[in-house]
């Protein structure tokens, strides 16, 4: 990029008076928010558990940043929305951000943060997912009566040749197929995988898992995994009718099933030509594909429209009206691909550029690392806010990146917060619940 030596600059004039600018205004820092970041890790124990469980090979008489320094910089950073470890050249002297994480001079610079993340491994990658289940069975006061898992992949596009990475038909494109799964708003696991498997893999093993850890802390918990065709594979359902497993998953349409329901979908047809208006009739079948061990309950939705004939169907070993089924429990899941959105587009998950294959699955859980943060200020202290229901990338532009005076001294660290920020009131409601509880 090309350097510029000029350090003052002029704009046009506004009431006959000339404008200027510079960089030169002192500690000031544009993250006044980071401050709200600290206390909910220190609220949720998050960076320090993470310390406490993940190795440190380094000889620590000759280390200058200390690993929980080093994931307070790296988690911090990316929910205040700087992606590249290249900010942290600047980033390290920003006052906001050390005072954030408990540190009164320069903070780690981008080499020292990639030798760091190179250092990941399979056992870290096991450790923070483990940290971040363990965060969610905590965030519970009382024992739940039912949970619902949502499994969901998606396409993580690479532009280099990371190891690991292939081309993938669907996506049209080379990329990793991340698994996650969510608990409602609560991110449980997020698994970066190469992109040349089924969709479904490992899902299983690691519904297992969940399914075991989730009742060893609630033993009577009624578990529900829920996901879309793409997880529709006989031997899991089988799994979770054996272990008392809830599933509605849905299943690809073909011509079997669509003569099936031939029925169903003549009512809606001639519905829709007495109205001209959408029509949908629900139903059940018993069906089983050639490979399956035996039929199971589908729900049908047969629908036309404008478009045609556009039937549904989904498996299901759930009680209940199928309507009610289908539009309240099934499609529900749409709010977890909200919840990948935000990954992907606010905290940077596809910022998995390294070449290595364990730094990128490391980065993909730093991302995760930072939504759990910025969806447990939401959780915790944004009830009956405007931001109840912010996107993350909200959340930041609007309590995050709050401009800021920094003075410190031997005494106090004093932050004077912009005068017109706009969400004042909200700003000092969240701090007040973070302290308080």
């Amino acid at each position: 990029m090309t350097e510029c030596t000029q350090t003052s600059f002029e704009f046009p004039a506004c009431k006959s008076r000339k404008i200027e600018a510079d960089f030169k205004g002192g500690d000031i820092t544009s993250d006044g928010g980071s401050l709200l970041l600290r206390q909910v890790d220190r609220r949720l124990g998050l960076t320090r558990e993470l310390n406490r469980r993940l190795t440190d090979p380094r000889c620590q008489g000759r280390c200058e940043h200390e690993q929980r320094d080093l994931l307070r910089q790296r988690i911090y950073g990316l929910a205040l929305g700087y992606e590249d470890l290249n900010d942290h050249d600047h980033l390290r002297h920003d006052l906001g951000l050390q005072t954030a994480t408990d540190r009164d001079r320069a903070l780690a610079s981008s080499p020292t943060l990639c030798r760091w993340e190179n250092r990941a491994d399979r056992q870290t990658a096991w450790i923070v997912n483990e940290i971040m289940v363990e965060q969610c069975i905590r965030s519970f006061k009382r024992p739940p009566e039912e949970l619902i898992l949502d499994f969901d992949a998606t396409d993580d596009p690479v532009h280099g040749k990371q190891e690991g990475r292939f081309f993938h038909g669907y996506y049209d494109g080379y990329c990793f197929l991340p698994l996650y799964v969510f608990c409602g708003s609560q991110l449980l696991v997020a698994y970066l995988r190469p992109s040349n498997i089924d969709g479904a893999k490992h899902a299983w093993a690691i519904l297992s898992l969940l399914v075991k850890r989730l009742r060893q802390a609630w033993p009577h918990v009624r578990i529900i995994m829920r996901a879309d065709s793409g997880f529709c594979r006989w031997r899991m359902l089988r799994w979770c009718e054996d272990h008392k497993v809830g599933y509605i998953i849905g299943i690809a349409r073909n011509s079997r099933l669509n003569a099936m329901v031939s029925d169903l979908m003549d009512q809606a047809r001639e519905q829709y030509e007495q109205t001209g208006e959408k029509q949908r009739v629900f139903g059940w079948i018993e069906y089983a594909a050639y490979t399956w061990d035996r039929p199971r309950r589908v729900i049908v939705k047969a629908e036309h429209n404008e478009g045609g004939s556009n039937p549904r169907y989904v498996v299901t070993n759930l009680p209940g009206d199928p309507q009610q089924l289908y539009d309240q429990v099934y499609c529900a899941r749409g709010d977890m691909e909200n919840r990948i959105k935000e990954q992907q587009l606010d905290l940077f998950a596809g910022r998995t550029s390294c070449s290595k294959w364990w730094p990128n699955q490391f980065r993909l859980l730093l991302s995760s690392l930072a939504y759990v943060l910025v969806e447990s200020l939401r959780r915790l202290a944004l009830k009956a806010t405007e931001l109840a229901r912010a996107q993350c990338g909200t959340i930041r532009l609007k309590l995050l990146k709050i401009g800021a005076v920094v003075m410190r001294n031997t005494r106090r660290i004093r932050f004077h917060l912009s005068s017109a920020c706009p969400y004042q009131q909200v700003f000092f409601l969240v701090a007040h619940r973070l302290a308080r509880e």
